[in-house]
């Protein structure tokens, strides 16, 4: 599990900040369907309304989506 320094180089904006927050909550868990998070996995009913879960090697499109990390 990699080791995530939370406000290690402090983010400039409120998406920067949001997405920050969502690494930290998420970065090393594995996703799982069942309803409580602990330290290695993260429930995938926390997740926002509209997220994207990028497997590792997965293709992926670069679209843009301002409104994915602000809420």
């Amino acid at each position: 599990m990699p080791l995530i320094v939370p406000g290690l180089s402090p983010p400039s904006t409120s998406a920067d900040t949001a997405q920050q927050e969502w690494m930290t909550k998420l970065m090393g868990k594995k996703i799982t369907a069942s309803g409580s998070s602990d330290n290695v996995t993260f429930a995938k009913s926390e997740l926002p309304k509209e997220h994207r879960i990028v497997e590792p090697g997965a293709m992926l499109s670069q679209e843009h989506n301002p409104d994915r990390y602000a809420k």
